[in-house]
């Protein structure tokens, strides 16, 4: 295979895309409690949302290992790999080593791993960059220097109307997300340009997050009809189409949408929206 694109499973996929990216996923395990899940096209979703609720604990997470990625990496002469926030996972630093092996054991081959500094999404439209450049014929330096850029551009932002997995996992603090719940208010987050999160905004129900968040996106300066923004949802579709509708006035090249898998409905809960663009 000449060329070859590998993403953890943070990258968020629907049928459309599967055909148009031919993209290898690495899984992450998820464990609540005694439950285990692999992040793969076979995870029961309802099941783990259903877990998650009943659960008084936080998630645990396993990144895929090195090995793990260098088995994907065997088949490729050229590959680029796409990986969640370095903020976020060790999962960068597994594939850094995974590349380390690989070209120890084949030393004429290339590989690239580039640090999305987003999820979910924002691998998703970075993968499309990359199937992008290499459909234009680019050669490798110019794929990674316009897919470094390209991560360096985007905007990711998340709304979470459950906070209890950002609460359980000590992102958010157990009071302030008592008073948040209390007061009914739904945050608007975002990946900030090193790849962490941060709060944005805030407003009283979702209607007006929502609201606020396109606002923000309207906001923010960058030049839409040169832009494909994704959607991707954890059980909540409506919400994605509603937002769809509310965006297309920007005039994006594309809106798509996706579902959620393992990981990324683990960071947003039931009922979570992420966007990037």
């Amino acid at each position: 295979m000449l060329y070859k694109i590998v993403a953890d499973s943070s990258c968020d996929l629907n049928e459309d895309l599967v055909k148009k990216v031919d993209i290898s996923l690495v899984p992450f395990k998820i464990d609540v409690d005694d439950h285990s899940f692999i992040d793969d096209e076979s995870i029961d979703v309802p099941k783990l949302i259903k877990e998650m609720n009943s659960s008084p604990n936080p998630i645990k997470t396993s990144c895929p290992s090195p090995g793990d990625f260098a088995a994907e990496y065997e088949d490729g002469e050229n590959v680029f790999v796409v990986t969640i926030s370095e903020q976020l996972s060790g999962t960068y630093n597994s594939a850094i080593l995974a590349k380390d092996m690989a070209i120890e054991k084949s030393p004429n081959k290339f590989i690239h791993v580039f640090n999305s500094k987003s999820a979910s999404v924002g691998e998703t439209l970075t993968a499309l960059k990359i199937k992008e450049c290499i459909d234009n014929k680019l050669s490798n330096s110019q794929i990674v220097e316009k897919v470094e850029k390209f991560i360096e551009d985007m905007k990711t932002y998340f709304i979470s109307e459950n906070l209890d997995n950002l609460i359980k996992n000590g992102r958010i603090s157990k009071t302030k997300g008592l008073i948040i719940n209390a007061l009914n208010i739904v945050p608007v987050m975002r990946a900030t340009e090193n790849g962490n999160i941060d709060l944005v905004d805030k407003a009283r129900g979702s209607k007006k997050a929502f609201k606020k968040l396109v606002d923000i996106i309207g906001e923010s300066g960058v030049n839409f009809e040169e832009r494909i923004l994704a959607i991707s949802h954890a059980n909540a579709l409506q919400k994605a189409l509603d937002l769809k509708e509310d965006l297309k006035k920007y005039n994006f090249k594309d809106i798509i949408i996706v579902q959620t898998k393992g990981l990324s409905t683990g960071y947003v809960n039931d009922g979570g929206i992420i966007v990037a663009f």
